[in-house]
């Protein structure tokens, strides 16, 4: 069984990994596109308050490095599921941005059901842009099976 506690606190907080995106303008105005969003504030680089769609962050540093330590223990077999996202935006992301992505675990928990015990872990990703101002945070949770 997974020692729940020791995780917590060996890595809630810690942040493991860091990436930079340059923000540009064809991704943004694509993304608002598939979005089928029309709002000339993501689809008009023309719009005075131009801006990245809200979701745009979603997408960003979803790899590996900025899932998981490389040193997090192994959870052994048993499924994985998406257990969601969240994105909380502070302020426009705007074309010409550099953001700075930083990862951490932002919590660690366990639920026990019919299925078992179910281990949550958020994936947390804050962005700062260019001028250290915090932007953007994005929250991923996945979903183990850890045990009955």
């Amino acid at each position: 069984m997974v020692d729940i506690e020791q995780l917590r606190r060996d890595w809630v907080g810690v942040e493991f990994h860091r990436a930079d995106f340059a923000i540009e303008q064809e991704p943004v105005l694509a993304y608002a596109a598939s979005c089928g969003d029309e709002d000339p504030r993501y689809a008009d680089p023309s719009h005075p308050d131009f801006a990245a769609h809200p979701m745009y962050v979603g997408c960003l540093g979803n790899t590996r490095e900025a899932m998981m330590p490389k040193e997090f223990p192994d959870l052994g077999p048993g499924r994985s599921i998406d257990g969601g996202k969240s994105v909380e935006v502070l302020a426009p992301i705007r074309v010409g941005d550099v953001l700075s992505g930083r990862a951490q675990i932002a919590d660690i928990y366990a639920k026990t059901g019919r299925s078992g015990t179910m281990l949550f872990i958020v994936h947390r990703m804050n962005f700062y842009n260019q001028r250290d101002e915090h932007v953007a945070t994005v929250d991923l949770r996945q979903i183990k099976a850890v045990g009955s």
